[in-house]
């Protein structure tokens, strides 16, 4: 799965103001009518101000750290499965249902790429581990039951976010379209 989208932002969508090491900042992915995916960054405090165009796909919050500009710009252009799992599942960034669905089906699909390898539970159970082949980082993600809901809710928050051939589409600020 390979969506090209924004990098993080350097400056609030809603203010303007450019972000500083330390802020906590609102992130949301949402598709326009037209199939675009698009990405929009703000300050946490400014996020209910945020009008996104399209239906919401997933939100989280992180905290904003600078990094170095180094490296192929290029790439950084391109927000694959991968990129999408370190963002969502980085412990900074807070979990909500949506982004554990995410989290959850994504490491599924880079656990068979071998991407990731499983390293069991956590004490509790209630976390599978996971650990990153070239970074060694451990990653907890939710256990989540892999029922026939589990399934429609990630393809409709994936449908949001690459599409569906034929498939209608979600009028923004509406709900996602039935699945069948």
């Amino acid at each position: 799965m390979e969506m090209i989208l924004q990098p993080r932002a350097a400056a609030c969508f809603v203010s303007g103001h450019a972000f500083r090491d330390g802020d906590r900042v609102a992130s949301l992915l949402s598709r326009t009518d037209k199939g675009e995916v698009t990405r929009y960054d703000a300050l946490e405090s400014q996020a209910g101000l945020l009008r996104p165009e399209g239906f919401v796909a997933c939100r989280w919050v992180q905290v904003f750290r600078e990094h170095p500009r180094a490296g192929d710009p290029g790439r950084a252009l391109k927000l694959s499965a991968e990129n999408l799992f370190l963002t969502l599942a980085d412990p900074a960034t807070e979990a909500t249902p949506e982004t554990a669905r995410l989290v959850r089906f994504l490491a599924l699909l880079l656990e068979r790429k071998r991407v990731l390898r499983p390293r069991g539970r956590t004490p509790d159970g209630q976390r599978d581990l996971y650990e990153h082949s070239r970074t060694k980082e451990l990653f907890e993600v939710p256990a989540i039951e892999l029922g026939p809901e589990f399934f429609v809710a990630v393809r409709e928050q994936l449908g949001v976010l690459v599409g569906e051939p034929g498939a209608p589409q979600p009028r923004a600020g509406g709900p996602a379209p039935a699945a069948s």
